[in-house]
C-alpha cells in the first residue's frame, strides 16, 4: 500500500503564492501519473492538475498560467507552485497518483488525506 502524504498549505492573502508537496510512502513502479485535486465547502471535488511520467500536464481552466505542476525524476514526488493566489482558490487540496489510461477517466490508485489552502481577501 501507497501512502500519499502533502504538505505545504496553509493561509495567504491574495495575490500570494503557495508550494504544495506531496511524498509517496514507496516507488511503485506502475503509477505514471501524479495530480492534484481540491473541493471547496459545497462545490464538488474537481481536478486541479495533473502530469505524467512523460511529462505531459493537464490544468483546469482557472488555474492555467497560475499554477504550475511538476514531478521529481523517479515520480516519488509531486509539487504544486501556486503563485497569484485567489480567494477562490480555498479549498482542500488532495493529492493523486494512478496509471494511465485509468487517470483519464478520473481513476486514481492512491489519495493523499488534503491540505488546507486558504487565501484572505
Amino acid at each position: 500500500q501507497v501512502q500519499l502524504v502533502e504538505s505545504g498549505g496553509g493561509l495567504v492573502q491574495a495575490g500570494g503564492s503557495l508550494r504544495l508537496s506531496c511524498a509517496a510512502s514507496r516507488r511503485t513502479f506502475s503509477i505514471n501519473a501524479m495530480g492534484w485535486y481540491r473541493q471547496a465547502p459545497g462545490k464538488q471535488r474537481e481536478l486541479v492538475a495533473r502530469i505524467t511520467s512523460g511529462g505531459s500536464t493537464v490544468y483546469a481552466d482557472s488555474v492555467k498560467g497560475r499554477f504550475t505542476i511538476s514531478t521529481d525524476n523517479a515520480m516519488n514526488t509531486v509539487f504544486l507552485q501556486m503563485n497569484s493566489l485567489k480567494p477562490e482558490d480555498t479549498a482542500v487540496y488532495y493529492c493523486v497518483a494512478g496509471r494511465v489510461p485509468m487517470i483519464l477517466r478520473g481513476q486514481y490508485d492512491y489519495w493523499g488525506r488534503g491540505t488546507q489552502v486558504t487565501v484572505s481577501s
